[in-house]
């Protein structure tokens, strides 16, 4: 499919068509808040919980999901008939200025899990990135992308052997970089499983690429397959490790030649810290609002951490975007690709691959109808003269 021209136009035009002249309505609904409770519907209320919920009382959840003090300033005739969608990303280009970020158990969703996300995703050339937590293994997932980026989110496994063993695995598997997720070495205080008793991984659920790693499986008295019960306590001895610090980056790097990003940056000093480091990309993430309540949102974070980074290395953006002029608007503030969530994860919900199909094919259509009536033919004329901030708008009033 064409990442370029006229992509939101044809698809409006021919929902229209199929609406007016053969009475065919869309199947999934197009609005989020619409899809959301479609999704829910079709969810387990255990998967609501797990996939829907924020950290402790979700106002840094809610937070995220406001972009309304920066406002979007349309330019008129400047030509945008021809529309380039594409962007670089560490050195790589992407048809779109998206990837799917890391959501882990995806079979809470639907049958198809992971690889319904990358089947969807990959019909459309739309970049992934796999969670180490995934239902389905990240060989199988890699397989069904193919050629698409695809890059491999790293939870760091307070046992080396098995750490390392992830990191090759992914590039063996063929994926474009390692994304190191740094907030979360402990889990947040998350209310609606807890009030639930429900943590998926003790029924085994989510934990697909630890039960097939080869050094995982080594420390088992038995293989997973006949003692589950104890590859899930081994699982929950090794997940994680609180006691890292930046020196120990050092770890990945002598581990996988694979560029290395490093996510969950909210401070711009944190941001030196990891171009310091060797951080070959930064992603600026409040894991969607599940980790520390109250926290400043990803949004509200973006633009000093972009001021700070000033292009030395690109910068990926996630937590709160639902529709196309979040994007839009991350983009302008310094992000280099934008991480879409859960959109696509209700679109699994209620419709498996045609369904993450449908949602991506609808925010790119939206967002190419946003950058054009913005007055962009290309991503890389957004920046931050196409926003103004409503304290700007304010001064300029009075």
């Amino acid at each position: 499919m064409s990442n370029a021209n006229r992509f939101g136009a044809e698809r409006v035009n021919n929902i229209y068509r199929e609406g007016m002249l053969e009475d065919t309505t869309p199947d999934m609904p197009v609005s989020f808040e619409d899809l959301r409770e479609e999704a829910h519907e079709a969810m387990s209320e255990e998967g609501r919980a797990y996939v829907h919920g924020g950290a402790g009382s979700e106002e840094t959840f809610e937070r995220n999901k406001d972009f309304s003090e920066w406002r979007i300033v349309p330019r008129m005739l400047r030509g945008v008939e021809e529309r380039d969608l594409s962007t670089e990303f560490m050195n790589q280009t992407h048809s779109y200025p998206f990837t799917l970020t890391p959501l882990g158990v995806q079979s809470l969703l639907h049958d198809q899990a992971e690889i319904g996300t990358a089947a969807g995703a990959s019909d459309l050339d739309v970049p992934l990135t796999l969670s180490s937590l995934s239902s389905t293994t990240m060989e199988d997932v890699a397989e069904e992308m193919g050629d698409t980026p695809k890059m491999f989110q790293f939870y760091w496994s307070s046992d080396k052997a098995i750490a390392k063993s992830f990191l090759t695995r992914a590039e063996d598997a063929g994926y474009d970089a390692i994304v190191v997720t740094v907030d979360a070495p402990i889990l947040g205080w998350r209310e609606r499983l807890i009030e639930r008793g429900y943590y998926p991984f003790l029924e085994g659920e989510g934990i697909a690429n630890y039960f097939s790693d080869p050094e995982f499986r080594s420390q088992l008295d038995q293989p997973p397959e006949d003692n589950p019960d104890a590859a899930v306590e081994h699982f929950l001895d090794i997940f994680g490790d609180s006691s890292l610090t930046w020196d120990d980056l050092q770890f990945v790097h002598d581990n996988t030649d694979l560029p290395v990003v490093i996510k969950g940056i909210l401070d711009p000093r944190d941001a030196r810290l990891a171009i310091e480091y060797g951080a070959d990309a930064i992603g600026v993430s409040t894991h969607g609002g599940r980790q520390v309540d109250g926290s400043i949102t990803a949004f509200e974070a973006l633009p000093a951490v972009a001021n700070e980074v000033d292009g030395e290395v690109p910068i990926s953006f996630d937590s709160g975007v639902r529709r196309a002029s979040d994007a839009y608007k991350a983009l302008a503030l310094g992000a280099d690709s934008v991480l879409i969530g859960r959109p696509y994860a209700y679109g699994l919900a209620v419709g498996g691959a045609s369904g993450v199909q449908t949602v991506l094919k609808n925010f790119i259509a939206e967002f190419d109808l946003t950058m054009g009536l913005a007055g962009n033919s290309s991503v890389e004329e957004i920046s931050s003269d196409s926003l103004k901030h409503e304290t700007e708008l304010f001064d300029t009033v009075q």
